[in-house]
């Protein structure tokens, strides 16, 4: 367990100021979360509802959870209000129920839209022209107890560093498009979140100021 506080350690040493370490803890026990937490790591991402749920009790109550799986539309209402960054909304109908299901609960929810330019079919989110037509459409001002805080992405699972810097670029053009445009009046519109355990490098020189890290520092899933 030693190893995760030095990797935290590590990490923290190599990251740019500015940039958020989301310590990706999904599969790995509570034990080892603390550890994490031991060495300063207070963000932290999971990607079942069922899961965060069960941790978030066992671990002290100032981390901050990160939803970054794909959320089903049957779970939204048992994350409201557990989460302080739902990055993973790749949806209209999902952003829709969750800014329905903060107003019931009296809360705002805070979210990343997810954008999809990789190749592989199987990721999820918006195409990068639905994500500008629903800012342009000026649809997001029907939301009444949602903040949308930014975009985020992933790169090509690939080894073809071109290929994934040009997503990662991709990425950041889409967000620093909608951020730029003063005439959508959108505030606190400041977070691009991408890049992982292999490609964060190349996300930050990309733009990235959130990066999900989980591999790296906690290992193979453990359950």
């Amino acid at each position: 367990m030693a190893a995760i506080k030095e990797e935290i350690l590590r990490l923290k040493e190599e990251i740019p100021e500015g940039v958020t370490l989301v310590a990706v803890s999904k599969f790995h026990p509570a034990g080892a979360i603390m550890e994490a937490y031991e060495a300063g790591q207070r963000c932290f991402g999971e990607s079942r509802v069922q899961e965060l749920l069960e941790k978030i009790p066992q671990l002290p109550d100032d981390i901050r959870w990160h939803f970054i799986g794909h959320l089903q539309t049957n779970k939204v209402k048992s994350l409201i209000g557990k989460t302080a960054l739902i990055e993973s909304v790749d949806s209209v109908r999902l952003l829709e129920l969750i800014d329905k299901e903060s107003e019931k609960a009296g809360i705002i929810t805070r979210v990343l839209l997810q954008v999809h330019v990789a190749r592989e079919e199987t990721k999820f989110g918006f195409l990068p022209s639905e994500l500008l037509d629903y800012f342009r459409s000026r649809q997001f001002e029907s939301l009444r107890a949602t903040h949308i805080c930014g975009i985020m992405g992933m790169a090509t699972n690939t080894d073809d560093e071109e290929r994934v810097r040009g997503d990662f670029h991709e990425i950041y053009s889409i967000y620093s498009s909608i951020r730029d445009d003063v005439s959508l009046g959108l505030r606190g519109f400041d977070t691009v979140s991408m890049g992982m355990s292999g490609d964060w490098k190349i996300a930050v020189e990309e733009g990235s100021d959130m990066i999900r890290i989980g591999t790296r520092i906690f290992g193979e899933r453990q359950y």
